[in-house]
């Protein structure tokens, strides 16, 4: 089964920058925190805002303190003085796109223009748009209510934002016609246009369409009708419990499109729900080998296997003889820290990977001992060691440990940041320094108890392929993150500058390996290493270019490079580095 995502499936830019402000509101702006009427037409985003505390209100009251924020779709005018008059301080999240024609349509208003909304009556926009018109609005949901309209001497024609292309098409072509005197504003968002034309494009090949939105949502239920009409198989859902699997079963290729509220992390459990179910019903190889994937992924077992491929590929650049002890504890320091923070970080993975919440959830004992011993055995060897190795991976250890964890009691400190997930960036940059400290500076400083710039290459070397793969993963779960309320890179500096700066970072990244070696700063092994960050640059050009989805497989894709390193890394000596070394301590065993 083949599975695509429509390349407009999701947030617009409006809905995800109301969504934006209402979850940046609790932090600055006055408690409590409201929306005035639903913020977006998505049941399953409004109930995670009341969880948050962020309520929704129907009615005005006559007194009221907090913030308001309106919604994406806007209100009248007279909404929000009705607001500030109560007492409440109004945050404006209406979409600007919406807010274009609100302009529009009050400027012509004051010119004396009627003004016609192609629209639905009962829609918020629309009731909102009607507010600027005054008493000169009129709405026009299908050829009869327009024909039934009187020849105004002056009016512009409008369309809600979400419309239908084809019926405004029509709708211009009638009143240019009919009433050549009147202006026509072609106000339907480019996005839903884009939205709507892809869905026709889809269908040409694919087997069937799932739909996925609230079912109050007016641009889902459009795209919907669109995908009826194509003559495939066509599904309107809202979660991924809707699936109609039965139907869906002798589909070789599915195509997966979304309206505008509906978050990523909907269709990306849609698209993983398909993708498991596909392959749990196959009884090849293929099907097989999908279930180690899943199982690996999921036990952070090949997250750990690559941190030992890496450690070797460390070891051997700095010319460390024997390394697989230090291979097992880079194992084990990150099987036992991964599984801590998966078992103690669970919010953002029920939106960005419920699949892995649901696994921890259900084995959260089995898992936390898996965790105990295998941080315990790591700290045992690196005991057998020396103080400095035991030292170097207990400091880790408790770093890695307090990550989720509660420092600053919420009684002795204002504010948000008690944790150290809390700092922004501050996943990413953990994660990073962590993977580089026992994959390149712990085998080094155990063994001769000194770093040269050798070793301070590899170490950087290190750490950015683990940025990376951190960062980009952090791409993938932006609104799981910012629902979850963490900061990472991605959110900080935007999804398209972060995925430019991780190419950057690849592409300069083989050039110090290739420059490294050729003047033997670093064994002559980085050469072939070199084209591990090549391999991790295909796989997220595969992603930009839509040739992979995120999923399972991709997943695997992107950790796969790091046991790419162990096979780059030729077994046999190849002597370390001739530069000065900076001596730290007595090297182990001398």
């Amino acid at each position: 089964m083949k599975i695509s995502i429509a390349k407009t499936a999701g947030f617009c830019m409006g809905v995800r920058r109301a969504m934006e402000m209402v979850l940046d509101a609790p932090g600055k702006h006055e408690s409590p925190i409201f929306t005035y009427g639903p913020l977006i037409h998505n049941p399953q985003v409004l109930e995670l805002l009341e969880k948050k505390g962020i309520s929704v209100i129907k009615e005005i009251p006559e007194k009221g303190c907090g913030t308001v924020l309106i919604r994406a779709h806007g209100v009248p005018p007279s909404a929000k003085d009705k607001l500030r008059n109560a007492g409440f301080t109004v945050t404006d999240a209406t979409c600007p796109r919406v807010i274009k024609v609100q302009t529009i349509i009050r400027k012509h208003a004051k010119q004396g223009y009627e003004t016609v909304i192609i629209g639905d009556s009962d829609h918020p926009e629309v009731i909102g748009l009607l507010g600027y018109a005054g008493e000169k609005g009129h709405v026009a949901g299908n050829m009869a209510e327009l024909d039934a309209l009187p020849a105004f001497e002056n009016a512009i024609v409008v369309a809600q934002t979400t419309q239908n292309t084809v019926f405004f098409e029509s709708v211009k072509e009638q009143v240019a016609r009919k009433y050549p005197h009147y202006k026509i504003f072609d106000t339907i968002c480019d996005s839903t246009e884009k939205r709507q034309r892809e869905v026709k494009s889809l269908s040409d090949s694919v087997d069937a369409l799932i739909v996925v939105g609230g079912r109050n949502s007016g641009n889902t239920q459009r795209l919907a009708k669109i995908a009826n009409k194509t003559g495939i198989p066509a599904y309107h859902i809202e979660t991924e419990s809707e699936l109609n699997i039965r139907a869906l079963a002798s589909a070789r290729h599915i195509g997966i499109t979304a309206g505008a509220s509906t978050p990523n992390w909907i269709i990306k459990r849609i698209y993983r729900t398909l993708e498991t179910l596909h392959f749990d019903k196959d009884r090849s190889w293929r099907g097989f080998f999908f279930g180690m994937q899943r199982t690996l992924l999921l036990t952070n077992i090949y997250v750990s296997l690559g941190a030992g491929c890496l450690c070797y590929a460390c070891s051997k650049l700095q010319g460390i003889p024997n390394p697989l002890s230090y291979v097992f504890i880079a194992m084990l320091y990150v099987i036992s820290m991964h599984i801590f923070n998966n078992l103690t970080g669970t919010e953002a993975d029920h939106y960005n990977d419920p699949d892995r919440a649901f696994f921890y959830s259900s084995n959260k004992k089995l898992l936390s001992v898996l965790a105990l011993i295998a941080g315990a055995v790591g700290l045992i060897k690196a005991y057998t060691m020396g103080n400095l190795s035991f030292l170097i991976l207990l400091c880790m250890s408790l770093m890695g440990l307090s990550y989720n964890l509660r420092l600053i009691p919420a009684g002795l400190a204002e504010g948000r940041y008690r944790r150290i997930r809390d700092i922004p960036g501050s996943k990413t940059v953990l994660i990073t320094v962590a993977w580089g400290v026992v994959t390149s500076l712990f085998p080094r400083l155990s063994v001769w108890g000194s770093f040269d710039l050798g070793t301070a290459l590899v170490f950087a070397c290190s750490m950015s392929m683990v940025f990376v793969r951190t960062a980009f993963f952090d791409i993938l779960d932006m609104q799981g993150d910012r629902i979850a309320g963490k900061d990472t890179i991605p959110i900080l500096l935007g999804g398209k500058r972060t995925m430019r700066l991780l190419k950057s970072v690849l592409v300069a990244l083989v050039f110090i390996l290739l420059f490294s070696s050729a003047f033997r700063f670093i064994s002559s092994h980085g050469f072939a290493l070199a084209l591990c960050p090549v391999f991790l640059f295909l796989a997220i050009l595969s992603y930009e270019r839509r040739f992979m989805l995120p999923g399972m497989r991709l997943e695997f894709l992107i950790e796969t490079h790091f046991v790419l390193y162990k096979y780059a890394a030729p077994t046999g000596p190849d002597g370390a580095s001739g530069l000065p070394v900076l001596q730290i301590c007595r090297p182990h065993g001398a």
